[in-house]
């Protein structure tokens, strides 16, 4: 009896060790249905520090050119009766950013906003209200990106028509901050307002809307700030 005993013991231990640990982005990301999508129950587990490894675990497989394997259908056929996205994400409009692609999620995982120079108004502070508070995502992230266009016009005061005028002079506020001369060519400059617009759009979203800050404050969302590189498919966070 003691000699079975030992080698079911022994055969545990080696069960247990022959697989690497979970970190609990893993261990929540199996969201317990053949399709994959994310459902009410695995949302509500999950921490918005754990969707934060999630995404950059993501932008890892993602630039490494080994993504998941999404069954497409199935989560189409599975989101038509629900969404429980985990985050939300402010990007800019730029083609050369596709959001849900570069952090490999599928459909349903996440909320995607876009607006050239990725910055806020009304109307995108509303999106992003109902996301986090009614839709119950855990992380709100605002993603600037490499050689923005938008950033680069608002440099150069491009003149383009009342509307155009009015989103570029949502960037001034960034350009004002960073010390230099206010060249578009300097790849450096552009990158230091770039991300500096980041923070600033962070800092407006805590500033404009005490239901994102107040989610923040108890606890219940993150905020955080993102940098995509063109040339790596890498994505960093902004501090």
């Amino acid at each position: 009896m003691k000699k079975k005993t030992s080698v079911i013991v022994l055969l545990m231990f080696v069960a247990f060790t022959a697989f690497p640990a979970f970190s609990q982005a893993q261990m929540l990301a199996s969201k317990g249905n053949d399709s994959g999508v994310m459902t009410k129950d695995s949302q509500a587990k999950l921490t918005p520090d754990a969707v934060l490894e999630d995404l950059m675990e993501g932008n890892k497989r993602f630039t490494a050119n080994r993504p998941d394997k999404i069954d497409m259908p199935a989560q189409v056929k599975a989101t038509s009766k629900g969404q429980y996205p985990k985050a939300v994400i402010l990007s800019c409009i730029d083609s050369r950013v596709p959001v849900e692609m570069l952090f490999d999620q599928g459909i349903g995982d996440v909320f995607v906003a876009r607006v050239a120079g990725n910055t806020e108004d009304e109307s995108i502070l509303g999106s992003m209200e109902y996301a986090t508070a009614v839709a119950g995502s855990k992380l709100v992230m605002v993603l600037g990106h490499e050689a923005c266009g938008a950033v680069k016009s608002a440099i150069d005061e491009f003149e383009a028509g009342d509307n155009v005028a009015h989103l570029l002079g949502t960037i001034e506020p960034a350009i004002d901050k960073v010390k230099g001369d206010r060249d578009s060519s300097n790849k450096e400059y552009v990158e230091e307002v770039i991300k500096v617009n980041v923070q600033e759009t962070i800092d407006d979203i805590r500033e404009r809307s005490p239901i994102i800050a107040g989610l923040e404050k108890e606890g219940k969302i993150k905020i955080v700030g993102a940098y995509y590189d063109l040339h790596t498919g890498a994505v960093s966070l902004v501090d």
